[in-house]
């Protein structure tokens, strides 16, 4: 059985002042091996606490390391050390076995392509419910999701449960391939007591700034190239690179 972690980047408006995309950030852990995971991310965050002088429990996510928010406002960091603190949250990620990958949805594309029939949050769903069936067929998948919009996120994974759409793999239409090897609906939890779905933000940001690079003035805590510090962590199988070139485990749309 897998753990699936998700967490967001971005929101579904598409006004002055929202951002370019809805991203989500999936991070993907085996159960057996759950709770060495889980007590070896504890002493990495001891040694951030050691080095970067953040708390054990304190809640890091992409939003507090741009703008030394949350726990860091009262300690702000550096720019370079805010980087090397988020590149260290990329790195772990392959030294633990997870395996990680992301969804984001050009919004403005996406409300040309449907009229604003569908919701950004609606369509990454989609496409990340697909790729975790197409991954794990033969292993029982859990979802994890920070707080938000649960209802909605439920009723989803019913769907896809029931009869999920995924695009054929040959080009050739839609195929119903119901997810059967999801378990239960997806559960909420809130991110601050979860660190992995605080790696799944981070993850996100990263990947929304993998296909839109920042300007170099406000590059420097993440720079396009922040995903592409994930390296094994990447769970590739999401994204045919070889028939859709692009980065490495991130499903864009269009």
């Amino acid at each position: 059985m897998y753990v699936a972690y998700v967490d967001e980047s971005g929101d579904d408006g598409v006004k002055r002042g929202s951002s370019l995309t809805y991203a989500l950030g999936c991070v993907v852990i085996e159960s057996p091996d759950w709770a060495s995971v889980f007590d070896s991310f504890i002493a990495f965050r001891r040694y951030v606490a050691a080095t970067f002088g953040v708390p054990v429990r304190a809640e890091l996510k992409a939003n507090y390391l741009l703008r030394n928010g949350g726990p860091l406002r009262t300690r702000p960091l550096s720019e370079r050390a805010r980087f090397k603190l988020y590149r260290a949250h990329m790195r772990i990620q392959d030294k633990l076995e997870m395996k990680s990958f992301a969804v984001v949805i050009d919004k403005g594309e996406a409300a040309n392509r449907v009229g604003g029939r569908r919701a950004a949050s609606d369509i990454a769903w989609e496409f990340l419910l697909q790729r975790l069936e197409r991954s794990f067929r033969r292993s029982e998948v859990l979802i994890i999701h920070d707080e938000g919009d649960p209802i909605t996120i439920r009723k989803r994974a019913r769907k896809a449960r029931r009869a999920g759409m995924a695009g054929s793999a040959f080009g050739t239409g839609i195929l119903n391939v119901p997810f059967r090897n999801l378990l239960d609906d997806p559960v909420p939890r809130d991110s601050r007591q979860s660190y992995f779905l605080q790696l799944a933000d981070l993850n996100a940001y990263a990947a929304f700034r993998r296909l839109h690079p920042p300007p170099p003035e406000r590059g420097k805590v993440v720079p396009a190239h922040m995903w592409d510090y994930l390296e094994g962590a990447h769970m590739t199988a999401v994204r045919n690179t070889d028939k859709y070139p692009g980065p490495r485990a991130i499903v864009p749309w269009p």
